[in-house]
């Protein structure tokens, strides 16, 4: 895969291929663009565009003063795809990554021929009578700290693996684009402000709503034994307000593309020619 900068929208990206279907991949929250290199040889037919978020990878971060809002990378999203000229395109997203190109899809159902969600239908929701207190955390939390520095790539890496299902190589994969060398060792290079709670969050019913306005199939791939992040019950609720969709589910945990990518792309491979 090649690097990228998006003079337009300034975001950096991993693309691949010049023929085939336009999928933009977007990863999840705190990983960056380097999270689908372990399935992109078996993407080799489509035009592949892995994007960093803004505050991730190699992407800029937000203006000092800002802070990172959900909805705000919709509008990234499409700035990017704009400029590559892709007036249509499929979205495969992990994660964080998913609950964007849900919204996505609800917002511009012109625009996304298929969805291809790790992980990631639809955004995180919260009670509406817990509105203050999560505004309140929000304030309580958002404001600067020291930044670990690891004295060596190893040790930053062993950090990023640690309490998560990333293994060593995996986290080895993300350090390519995620880690920055300082005086005394490595950091993590991501924004600090990606770590600070929100305040704002959907309420369920919204989130069935955005669902239920996606026109184009979707396939859903999960965690089996769950990842804990999407209860079972909730995710078959929200798999059942869309109108054409596909579920299926792999083990490897909450990274099962980076685990098991040749199966993962089948998949995704074989919805998006459907």
């Amino acid at each position: 895969m090649k690097d990228r900068r998006l003079a337009a929208s300034g975001l950096a990206a991993l693309v691949q291929g010049d023929s085939g279907p336009r999928v933009l991949a977007l990863h999840g929250w705190l990983d960056n663009a380097g999270s689908f290199c372990p399935m992109a040889p078996w993407l080799e037919d489509c035009q592949l565009v892995c994007l960093d978020f803004p505050g991730h990878g190699q992407s800029p971060h937000r203006p000092e003063g800002l802070v990172y809002h959900f909805d705000d990378y919709l509008f990234d999203v499409l700035a990017a795809a704009d400029e590559l000229g892709w007036k249509t395109f499929h979205l495969l997203g992990h994660s964080l990554g998913g609950a964007v190109s849900s919204l996505i899809a609800a917002a511009c159902p012109d625009r996304v021929l298929s969805l291809s969600l790790i992980e990631g239908l639809g955004p995180m929701s919260a009670a509406a009578s817990k509105t203050a207190n999560q505004w309140r955390k929000a304030v309580r939390a958002s404001h600067s700290r020291p930044r670990r520095t690891h004295p060596d790539r190893d040790s930053a890496i062993a950090a990023r693996a640690r309490g998560s299902d990333l293994d060593q190589s995996m986290a080895r994969t993300l350090a390519e684009r995620g880690l920055i060398s300082v005086e005394g060792g490595y950091q993590w290079g991501h924004d600090q402000r990606l770590t600070w709670p929100t305040g704002h969050y959907y309420t369920e019913p919204q989130v069935l709503d955005l669902l239920a306005a996606i026109e184009a199939p979707v396939l859903n791939l999960y965690s089996d034994p769950p990842s804990g992040i999407l209860p079972r019950q909730l995710l078959i609720q929200r798999v059942s307000a869309l109108a054409r969709q596909r579920l299926h589910a792999l083990p490897g945990g909450h990274h099962l593309h980076m685990r098991y990518p040749r199966e993962t792309a089948a998949l995704v491979l074989e919805h998006i020619n459907a």
